[in-house]
């Protein structure tokens, strides 16, 4: 049996158990039905499925030289590297009181996006800025960043991609408002179809305070103005 085919009959096991559908969409983290060694398996199946890829586009891997690995560099590539958002765990985050009881807003950016469209499979890259409204809680400055990598490292779109860092932002740091602004440049529109490299794509999320302040909203954005 494939790794894939039992990794997804753990899947479906437990969505039978719990009588509720377990997701594994493109950009849905599956870690907890992973086990040792089983990364190493997938880049195993991945490699033997990408060579009958390279074939089917008529490609002589036997002789040519450039791409004698190639199917084992790719399945790397997607399950070690850009696709590792998927299939390990949450960075670990730990919390800290707000022992000064600092009840203003902060922000942290530009943090590097490195992402993938699930549509076409090509590089999203740009930036993201994280604005936060805290609460009782505090977490390191690098933590960001880390969150921001561990969601980004999957197929996705921009707008969930964006959804999905206020929400985990959120539940560690259990704020009273959290700001997220991205703005990316998308390979599947600059390297094909329209080739358009003038073009980047701005989202934004704003839960609590910045939802219900649109004082706090328009000071989050105006220092994100001034940033790099």
């Amino acid at each position: 049996m494939s790794i894939s085919k039992t990794i997804h009959d753990l899947i479906t096991k437990k969505s039978f158990l719990t009588g509720k559908q377990v997701a594994f969409k493109a950009n849905d983290n599956i870690s907890e039905f992973m086990r040792v060694g089983y990364q190493d398996l997938l880049v195993d199946e991945v490699a033997e499925k990408m060579q009958e890829v390279l074939k089917a586009l008529v490609i002589d891997v036997e002789n040519d030289h450039n791409t004698q690995e190639t199917a084992r560099r790719v399945a790397k590539m997607f399950v070690l590297e850009l696709f590792k958002g998927r299939y390990e765990k949450p960075p670990r985050v730990t919390s800290f009181p707000n022992v000064t009881s600092y009840d203003q807003l902060y922000v942290t950016g530009p943090i590097t996006v490195r992402s993938t469209c699930a549509h076409h499979f090509q590089n999203i890259r740009g930036k993201c800025y994280i604005g936060v409204y805290p609460g009782k809680k505090v977490i390191g400055l690098s933590k960001f960043n880390r969150i921001v990598d561990w969601i980004a490292s999957r197929p996705q779109i921009q707008e969930e991609m964006t959804m999905q860092i206020a929400n985990e932002i959120k539940a560690v740091t259990e704020a009273e408002g959290i700001a997220v602004l991205m703005r990316a440049e998308h390979a599947c529109c600059t390297h094909r179809g329209v080739k358009e490299h003038e073009s980047d794509m701005t989202t934004s999320v704003m839960l609590g305070m910045f939802r219900e302040q649109f004082s706090l909203k328009q000071e989050f954005l105006s220092i994100v103005g001034t940033m790099k």
